[in-house]
């Protein structure tokens, strides 16, 4: 069972000297890491036994699908481990209590030079899976194995021990496996199994596990100076990673995220060169003291903070404001205290990148006022923590999206809607109320949201299905209608018809040919035989005009079958087709009788948003566009999606849904699966240059506002 975040945290006393750590007895640490010892070997002790079921399915599915030999030799082998597990797994938490007993017995990282060092020849194979297995879980894991390597310094420092070591680091978890299976006789098949699926159980347990010692570490004391790792020293330069395309992304990544700096201070009126010297008496915050503060005050309400989001004063100084108020209460000056550049970085980045979300994804107020309890958690991490701004999958940064993606457009209209936005709220007061360093409850947070959001996507694809089905529909029925009021004005052909002929046609007949034309289709021969009726009677009524009789009788009389089927087709009884065929021939007896020019009913234009969405009106000839961005706009693709500004000015995330095989228009919806917008390329090409309508590169709310903060500060900067 994995593990849960702490979730009570430790307040810190504040003064106006720069938060230490609190100094613990060598007692108190003891006891601490034999509760790290407990926990860790719960939770990953029995991994060892578990293994052998999903490698047994696997091995026995492929044989069932035609497997080789070495598949049942590996069965066999697999099924004699697993008779012998209990040894295994026995060994493997001996071996992972060792780790940490080598602490408390001073044997420091010399005691596992075993593990994953020399080995003899024929274990080389077996050596380099578990490299391999080392090396995923050092990637996957390498900001909580960072802190824990750090916090595991400072608490072998406590009680003594010369070499620190983090007794559940990657390497040492795979040297206690290989150590547990040292001596078996394993095949290369078997063997990479095992480590696939060791591996696969890692990841899956050691996301929770790291968090919670983390957590368990910060509230006994160990809490560290972020500096101490934002930038490592001269002597120490940074690990390049074998990969080079990885190392070169996050120095990409780094180098840009300096350039955002930069062009903060410009937005900030500062100079490129070091900050001036301080007035006498007057010094910076310690980063230990504002994130001491922000966790006091992080479970406050500020009305300001929603004000700010709101559009009401800005959120940067409201920030500041709080923070300095907070501080003035814990008998800190804030007139002879000032925030480093580095913090005013942060509190403004929080500030500018809070505000784009809300004006760039359409939150309405409910949104608006849970993004404004989160603002000082935000500010607590950046004040620690840069990869917030940097690193894709941060949890803090899943949270966001999540949150933005739950709120966006989301007035809880519907039951579904409404129960997304409660639980939205309860994560957010739980992050409120739990963080205290440890990421992990953002994580935790984030995964319970966006398990929600996977199945709002499911009711919105289902949504979509039905919006698309509902226009391919209409506009089926639109093009029948206009293909059966073709062939009418080209059967009548602009002659003056009787009234009893002219008002079958345009009413009756069109009735008939449309449904004809949808259930059958324009080349159907149920098609031909509808026309030729229309033509017949057209032809009949003119003879009829010119007193020739005896031929006007019997092709009236050749009709019947014709204008039963006329009547089933509109749902009249059958008497009806009785009583037109009566009707025809008491005006086609008299060669006389008043005539007409008949006239054609015409099919109104189907409007290209006509729920009133977003009017699109006029044709292509009056719209001004651009024609290279039409093409674009042609080649999108279904699941594409955009940014669409409505004529009240509110931006939301709209994503194409489906394009009309028959006009080509394109069906925009939101992230309910609703309908937005209906338009041809050319009315989204006319959309994009009035600015309301844009591309997006991608579907993540961070990105989109970090990237319209970008443009926010270049253009200040410009």
């Amino acid at each position: 069972m994995k593990a849960h975040s702490p979730t009570s945290p430790r307040r810190t006393p504040v003064s106006n000297h720069p938060l230490g750590l609190e100094l613990v007895g060598n007692h108190e640490r003891l006891r601490l890491l034999d509760e790290l010892k407990r926990i860790a070997v719960e939770q990953l002790g029995n991994l060892p036994g578990q293994l052998f079921a999903p490698i047994e399915t696997r091995l026995q599915e492929s044989i069932r699908q035609g497997g080789g030999a070495q598949e049942r030799v590996d069965l066999a082998a697999l099924l004699a481990l697993r008779a012998r597990g209990a040894g295994f797994v026995m060994r493997y938490r001996e071996l992972l209590a060792r780790n940490f007993d080598d602490l408390r017995n001073r044997a420091g990282r010399d005691a596992h030079v075993a593990a994953m060092g020399l080995v003899e020849e024929s274990d080389l194979d077996f050596h380099v899976a578990g490299q391999q297995v080392a090396d995923a879980v050092a990637r996957q894991f390498s900001r909580p194995l960072e802190l824990l390597e750090q916090r595991f310094e400072l608490l072998c420092v406590s009680i003594g021990a010369p070499n620190p070591a983090n007794p559940i680091g990657a390497v040492r978890l795979v040297g206690a496996f290989q150590q547990a299976f040292a001596g078996t006789d394993l095949s290369e098949s078997l063997r990479r199994l095992l480590f696939d699926e060791y591996q696969r159980a890692l990841l899956d347990y050691l996301g929770d596990l790291y968090a919670r010692l983390n957590g368990l570490m910060a509230q006994d004391g160990l809490v560290l100076d972020p500096r101490r790792h934002a930038t490592q020293p001269q002597s120490q330069p940074p690990k390049i990673p074998a990969d080079i395309e990885t190392f070169r992304a996050p120095a990409e990544t780094r180098v840009e995220f300096q350039r955002l700096r930069e062009l903060l201070h410009a937005w900030r009126g500062e100079s490129s060169a070091p900050p001036p010297l301080l007035p006498f008496g007057v010094r910076e915050f310690q980063v230990e003291e504002l994130v001491g503060i922000a966790a006091i005050v992080q479970r406050d309400v500020v009305p300001g903070f929603a004000q700010s989001l709101s559009g009401h004063g800005r959120l940067d100084e409201a920030i500041r404001a709080h923070l300095s108020t907070a501080a003035l209460s814990f008998g800190i000056n804030p007139e002879s205290t000032r925030f480093s550049r580095r913090e005013q970085d942060a509190i403004d980045l929080v500030s500018l990148l809070f505000t784009s979300l809300v004006s760039s994804h359409a939150l309405p107020d409910r949104g608006r006022q849970l993004l404004s309890r989160l603002v000082i958690a935000y500010v607590r991490v950046a004040f620690q923590d840069e990869l917030l701004f940097m690193q894709p999958g941060h949890p803090a940064r899943r949270l966001l999206d999540a949150l933005a993606l739950s709120c966006e457009s989301n007035d809880g209209a519907s039951p579904q809607d409404r129960a997304l936005l409660d639980r939205a709220s309860e994560l957010v007061m739980r992050v409120v109320a739990d963080y205290n360093e440890d990421l992990a409850v953002f994580s935790l947070a984030a995964d319970e949201l966006e398990g929600m959001l996977q199945q709002q996507r499911s009711r919105a694809e289902v949504a979509e299905r039905r919006t698309a089905e509902a226009m391919h529909g209409r506009e089926r029925l639109q093009q029948a209608r206009g293909l059966a009021a073709e062939a009418l004005d080209s059967a009548i052909a602009g002659r003056a018809l009787t009234r009893e002929v002219a008002g079958f046609l345009s009413e009756p007949w069109l009735h008939h040919a449309v449904q004809v034309l949808l259930r059958d289709g324009q080349q159907s021969s149920r098609h031909v035989q509808v026309v030729a009726l229309a033509r017949t009677l057209v032809a009949l009524d003119g003879a009829a005009g010119r007193g020739v009789g005896g031929p006007v009788a019997k092709g009236l009389v050749n009709l019947e079958e014709a204008l039963a089927q006329c009547a089933h087709s509109s749902g009249l009884d059958p008497r009806a087709a009785e009583e037109w065929l009566a009707g025809f021939a008491r005006a086609m007896a008299f060669p006389d009788v008043a005539r007409a020019q008949a006239e054609v009913p015409q099919v109104a234009a189907e409007d290209g948003d006509d729920d009133g969405t977003l009017r699109l009106v006029g044709g292509t000839d009056t719209l001004a566009y651009d024609a290279a961005v039409a093409a674009m706009m042609r080649e999108l693709e279904p699941g594409a999606w955009l940014r669409l500004v409505d004529e009240s000015g509110k931006e939301a995330s709209v994503k194409l849904a489906w394009i009309s095989p028959l006009t080509g228009r394109r069906l925009l919806v939101d992230r309910r699966g609703l309908r937005q917008l209906v338009a041809s390329p050319e009315q989204m090409a006319a959309l994009a240059a009035e600015g309301r309508l844009a591309l997006t590169a991608t579907a993540s709310p961070f990105d989109e506002a970090m990237r319209a903060v970008r443009r926010q500060l270049a253009a200040a900067a410009a």
